[in-house]
C-alpha cells in the first residue's frame, strides 16, 4: 500500500481504540483446495494476507466514509472470503465475500495485487449504504471502484479520466467521476454515502 494510506490505517486503528470500535471477524474459506486457482490463492495470497486485507480495507473504507463511529456504520460483526469455482470475478452477498478460484487461477501478472484490488471493491459493498435498493447499479459499482481508486489498486487497463458515455455507467468510468467529484469536494462521496442511508435520490448531486 501507499505510504499515506498505511497512515491513515494506523491513525484509524488508534481512534478506534479511543472510540471503542467493535471488533470485526474475519473469516477465510477455500472451497477450491486441489484446483488450479485454489492452489494459486494458498501459494501467491495466502489466508493471513487475506485476513489483513479485509482488515485493512474495512478501517480505509471507514475513513474515506467518514464512519468514525458505530452509529455511522452497518452493524456487521463477521466476514467471511470465500474461494470458489465459479465463472467471474467475485460478488458480495451481505457479510460475505466471494471470489472466483477460476479467475485467480487464469490472472496473468501479479494476482496478489490484483486480488487486493477486488477485495477493496467487494468490501466497500458490505460497508456502504444502497439507497435501501434505490440507487442505480451503477453508481454502486462505480462507489466500489472509487474506493479501490483511492487506494491506489486501479488497474491499467481502466478507462482515463473523462472517458466513457455516462456518469452513471458504471465500475471504472463512474469511479472516475465521482473521483472528478470528491476533487472539487474532498466530503463529496462520503456525504453521497450517507445521504444514501435511507433512499435515493438524484438530487443527491445537485
Amino acid at each position: 500500500m501507499a505510504p499515506k494510506h498505511m497512515f491513515l490505517f494506523s491513525c484509524l486503528v488508534i481512534l478506534g481504540t479511543l472510540h471503542g470500535i467493535h471488533t470485526v471477524e474475519f473469516d477465510v474459506i477455500n472451497n477450491a483446495e486441489g484446483s488450479d486457482g485454489g492452489s494459486r490463492f494458498e501459494n501467491e495470497i495466502g489466508t493471513e494476507y487475506s485476513k489483513s486485507t479485509l482488515n485493512f480495507s474495512t478501517f480505509f473504507i471507514w475513513g474515506l466514509f467518514q464512519q468514525y463511529t458505530d452509529h455511522d456504520r452497518k452493524d456487521v460483526q463477521k466476514v467471511t472470503l470465500i474461494i470458489e469455482i465459479m465463472d467471474g470475478v467475485a460478488y458480495t452477498a451481505g457479510d460475505e465475500v466471494h471470489v472466483s478460484a477460476n479467475y485467480i487461477g487464469d490472472y496473468s501478472g501479479d494476482v496478489k495485487t490484483e486480488f487486493t484490488g477486488v477485495i477493496f471493491h467487494e468490501m466497500t459493498h458490505v460497508w456502504q449504504w444502497n439507497g435501501a435498493g434505490e440507487a442505480p447499479g451503477g453508481l454502486i459499482e462505480g462507489i466500489a471502484d472509487f474506493v479501490r481508486l483511492s487506494a491506489d489498486l486501479a488497474p491499467g487497463n481502466w478507462v482515463k479520466p473523462g472517458e466513457g458515455d455516462r456518469w452513471d455507467q458504471g465500475y471504472d468510468v463512474t469511479a472516475r467521476f465521482l473521483d472528478y467529484c470528491n476533487g472539487l469536494s474532498s466530503d463529496f462521496v462520503a456525504e453521497l454515502n450517507e445521504k444514501m442511508r435511507d433512499g435515493y435520490s438524484d438530487d443527491f448531486f445537485l
